[in-house]
């Protein structure tokens, strides 16, 4: 009795140890096709988001209609201005995090779906690389 119920204990522990692994890898695998595209072609741009994480981190954050798009446009002005500055300066070009401007039109009405992603993404960065942009 003793050897079966130490067999049992030893399986239990050996199957709940494959089950964490199996879902860890899964969570890996997940992360690197992490891509949110954004694109409208009538008025000719795109916004790629190219980070592992995102997707997983964006469902956590206040959904859609929490704040609203006039709200979104301004802070994405401060964000978008404060990151492209920082693309033109050498001292931040050696992080590697800079590395492209962002072409932003206060002009252009994206819309609320543009102006909701590209909010989260500042928030994610700010966070993922302990960086403050405003």
């Amino acid at each position: 009795m003793k050897h079966v119920l130490y067999s049992l204990i030893v399986a239990l522990i050996i199957i709940g140890c494959a089950t964490t692994n199996k879902k860890k890898n899964d969570f890996n695998k997940n992360q690197l096709s992490d891509t949110v595209r954004i694109a409208n072609d009538s008025l000719e741009y795109e916004i790629l988001i190219i980070e592992p994480g995102f997707n997983a981190w964006v469902v956590t954050q206040p959904p859609r209609g929490f704040y609203s798009l006039n709200t979104l446009e301004i802070r994405n002005r401060f964000s978008v201005a404060a990151y492209n500055r920082r693309v033109l300066d050498g001292r931040y070009n050696r992080t590697g995090l800079y590395e492209q401007q962002i072409n932003y039109d206060y002009n252009t009405d994206y819309g609320y779906e543009v102006n909701y992603l590209l909010y989260n993404y500042f928030e994610f960065f700010e966070e993922r690389f302990n960086q403050k942009l405003r």
